[in-house]
């Protein structure tokens, strides 16, 4: 008996120190601008939902995705989240629970959130959203200067601006950004997406994020990348119009089109148990209904974000509620090491790993309901 208790320790200790990265071979990164964990934990706000100068039709909005529960509203907005992710991966950003994570760096808006995210390292200097290319060296890059990342690397967003944010001229990297055309190739359905990119007339500077999907899509399907980044943008524009409908409504939509892409992953025997999503966002919104469609650094809550995993030796302990404070920096070292890898560039140390998620530490915590989630 004794011999089978110490051998049942030592497989508890083993089950406990594994290390991230030894199952997974790629990682898809998937961005949404400008999304409030509000949303993501609580669903639809009450206010919001129900204010006749951002929602068209209120009416029917809340037929979609209003519920009397937080459970309810946040499952009816964003379905694969919380049926999928939630069960089989981990969800972290509901303050709610005292659980935070934040950008560090000051400014609050996009490319300093995005130079953050991927490089590691908040810079103090002040980028605007403009094309200016990013001085620092960023994850992507990082992986594909390595053999077996070589030309397995590839990055699509909606955003024109993410060429520069990811210093595409410097480094070479396959980039699709804003109404770009894809590349011609006559074995891709590229030309019927650049053909459609050409029918808008009216194009700004976030391509539709369905059209940056198929793209994306069509890559990963005939090229078999082993790092892809994807990044959505409609979310962040359709807030500051102030149209809290439609911002709901492309969430729903990018959840539909991060549920496809994982089935496409999990059917397919170069990526199945094999592959990682990381889905987060570059900044958060204002937290009063008054300032919810603003950001920046004089908006309070636009430092507020969230992010999802899920994938192979990642614990399936779903949404995250010990007190807990996590950055945005820390994110491009948790890509590398997912892979087995470390990421140190230019002397500006990345940041520490999220945590250890191969390790299931929250299963034994009992929490109290937090005032809010009803």
């Amino acid at each position: 008996m004794k011999f089978v208790f110490c051998c049942y320790l030592l497989l508890i200790s083993a089950a406990s120190t594994a290390q991230p990265g030894s199952e997974t071979k790629n990682i898809f990164i998937i961005t949404t601008d400008g999304f409030r964990w509000q949303e993501v934990f609580t669903g639809a706000d009450s206010e919001l939902i129900s204010h006749p100068g951002y929602v068209q039709d209120t009416a029917l909005i809340k037929q979609l995705y209003w519920d009397s529960t937080a459970e309810g509203r946040r499952r009816k907005l964003m379905p694969f989240l919380w049926n999928t992710i939630a069960r089989q991966g981990q969800l972290y950003g509901n303050r709610l629970y005292r659980n935070k994570v934040d950008v560090a760096n000051l400014y609050k808006i996009s490319y300093p959130g995005y130079n953050e995210m991927f490089t590691g390292y908040p810079d103090p200097v002040f980028i605007p959203n403009i094309p200016l290319y990013n001085r620092n060296t960023n994850i992507f890059e990082y992986l594909s200067s390595k053999k077996e990342y070589a030309g397995k690397v590839a990055a699509f967003s909606s955003w024109n601006i993410f060429s520069a944010i990811l210093n595409k001229k410097r480094n070479k990297l396959p980039v699709n950004a804003g109404y770009e055309d894809l590349p011609d190739d006559s074995s891709l359905n590229n030309e019927i997406i650049n053909a459609s990119q050409g029918l808008i007339l009216n194009k700004r500077h976030t391509r539709y994020d369905l059209l940056t999907f198929l793209g994306a899509r069509e890559y990963i399907e005939h090229n078999q990348p082993r790092v892809v980044l994807i990044g959505f943008g409609e979310t962040d524009e359709f807030a500051h119009r102030g149209r809290y409908d439609l911002y709901l409504e492309q969430a729903a939509n990018v959840d539909r089109m991060i549920a496809e892409l994982w089935y496409y992953v999990q059917t397919h025997s170069f990526y199945r148990d094999k592959t990682a999503f990381i889905i987060t966002t570059d900044h958060g919104r204002g937290r009063n209904p008054a300032a919810w469609y603003k950001h920046g650094i004089l908006t309070k809550g636009s430092g507020e974000t969230w992010f999802a995993v899920i994938g192979p030796g990642i614990s399936p302990n779903g949404e995250i509620k010990s007190n807990q404070q996590s950055y945005q920096k820390q994110i491009a070292s948790t890509i590398a090491r997912l892979l087995g890898e470390d990421f140190e560039t230019g002397g500006n140390h990345s940041g520490p790993i999220l945590l250890p998620m191969s390790v299931n530490y929250n299963m034994a915590i009992t929490h109290k309901q937090p005032d809010g989630m009803k």
